[in-house]
């Protein structure tokens, strides 16, 4: 039997001190300490608020999401009660939910974003030789509705689902598509644009970094501004889209060139793209387009454009896993700005949760895309609830090492026979391409002789 030797090291006799031991791997005490002095608002603070620190704060909230209660009460007090006994010698946090939802308020945007940045670094330092994916260090992007409670206040967040939806939030998220992780978040009301999302997100990617996106994000505006600010792209492009090619001049870049250049814009420089063609075959043959930035074949060919694209997504994986693992689907919180709260703290905990379990399973030379989220909440739920010593050898990390996909051999489909729920967007075809006319022509070099 283990031996508890001190509060935060090894030897560690329970259950839930070997879960603290394993998150503070993470989330350490200069993180909290950091986290401290950006706090909202500096006024003196009754000694009763101070019950609440930053890092009971913090790890309350991430056990909140793992647990498995659907009210949020319940859970509350069942995270606290963890958390309490994971500091057996430390004075106890406060009591009471709203206590609670109150002391949140104290971590400013800045905090917030602290925190991210703090997991962004390990997930770098985890990725390792999957930091690159086929040379490039590539991010998915999507953007996903989450719905809420139907109460009168959460009525001012709207909603752009189909008739009879209630009330949602809008989360997009940059999806690490090495290490199979939520890179970036951003929070908006349900009617809010993942494009202005996506520009927000710009500024936490790496210089020279790939963004894969679907074909909602083709914006004109948007893919200049991810230009200019020195990143590459691979978009798919639509029917909606308008391509003009045969500009009258021969150019020295390899790949079919093509301008994209809406009317609305032709007062700025038309955006000068490769347009690739490819046929996906699944179950019937579709042809798809992809626009990039990237000229140089060699550097990202058709192949491996393709490829790219397919790991996309992940996002989606990413977001499932959010929404049926951690039973998010829902969220319970009947104010917006708590619905908020949970909803950054489930995309946080998420990251937590695959950083503890992607770092276990890479050390036993498995992928990433090994990783199980599913296993890998099951074995920390175990953790959470049983203060038990450990009756067997291994430990923790151990456990989350084998937190992996089944490797057996399926002789049937897990595709659902039919789903009445299910989305069934149309695709989203090829985009209209036409010659410029020789007036476009003219107008175009005005522009660029004018720059």
């Amino acid at each position: 039997m283990f031996t508890r030797k001190h509060e935060h090291g090894v030897g560690l006799s329970s259950h839930r001190q070997a879960l603290l031991s394993a998150i503070s791997v993470y989330l350490s005490a200069p993180l909290f300490s950091l986290l401290e002095g950006l706090e909202a608002g500096k006024k003196q603070r009754r000694p009763k608020a101070r019950r609440w620190s930053v890092e009971y704060l913090v790890l309350t909230a991430m056990l909140m999401m793992w647990e498995a209660d659907t009210a949020l009460r319940d859970s509350f007090l069942k995270a606290r009660e963890r958390v309490v006994e994971m500091f057996p010698k430390r004075r106890r946090c406060g009591k009471t939910y709203q206590g609670f939802v109150k002391a949140q308020r104290r971590l400013s945007p800045e905090a917030r974003g602290c925190l991210w940045d703090h997991l962004r670094g390990h997930l770098r330092r985890v990725a390792g030789p999957y930091w690159e994916v086929y040379g490039w260090v590539a991010f998915a992007v999507d953007g996903s509705r989450v719905e809420v409670p139907r109460t009168l206040q959460n009525g001012t967040l709207g909603c752009a689902g189909k008739k009879k939806t209630g009330p949602q939030l809008f989360v997009t998220t940059m999806y690490h598509m090495g290490a199979g992780l939520p890179w970036d978040c951003h929070i908006g009301a349900g009617t809010e644009a993942e494009r202005d999302h996506l520009r927000v997100m710009l500024a936490n990617l790496p210089p020279g970094s790939l963004i894969v996106a679907d074909a909602g994000f083709t914006g004109y505006e948007l893919l200049k501004e991810i230009q200019e600010r020195g990143f590459w792209f691979l978009i798919r492009a639509g029917a909606n889209v308008t391509l003009l090619e045969d500009w009258g001049y021969s150019t020295q870049t390899q790949g079919k060139i093509v301008w994209l250049w809406p009317q609305g814009k032709r007062h700025q420089q038309p955006l000068r793209l490769r347009l690739i063609r490819l046929v996906r075959h699944s179950d019937t043959p579709e042809e798809m387009c992809l626009i990039t930035n990237v000229f140089d074949e060699q550097r990202l060919s058709n192949q491996t454009a393709l490829r790219l694209y397919e790991l996309r997504w992940g996002v989606e994986i990413c977001y499932r896993s959010y929404k049926q693992t951690l039973e998010q689907r829902k969220l319970r919180s009947d104010a917006p700005e708590q619905a908020r709260w949970e909803l950054f703290w489930g995309m946080t905990s998420l990251l937590l949760l695959g950083l503890m379990s992607l770092e276990a399973i890479l050390k036993r030379k498995a992928r990433p895309k090994d990783l199980s989220i599913a296993t890998a909440r099951r074995i920390v739920r175990r953790a959470m609830s049983t203060s038990a010593c450990w009756r067997r050898r291994g430990n923790l990390q151990t456990l989350l090492a084998f937190a992996v996909r089944d490797t057996y051999q399926r002789k049937t489909s897990k595709k659902a026979r039919d789903w009445p729920f299910k989305k069934r967007d149309p695709r989203p075809g090829v985009p209209k391409i036409r010659p410029a006319t020789e007036k476009e022509i003219q107008n175009a070099t005005r522009l660029y002789d004018a720059a």
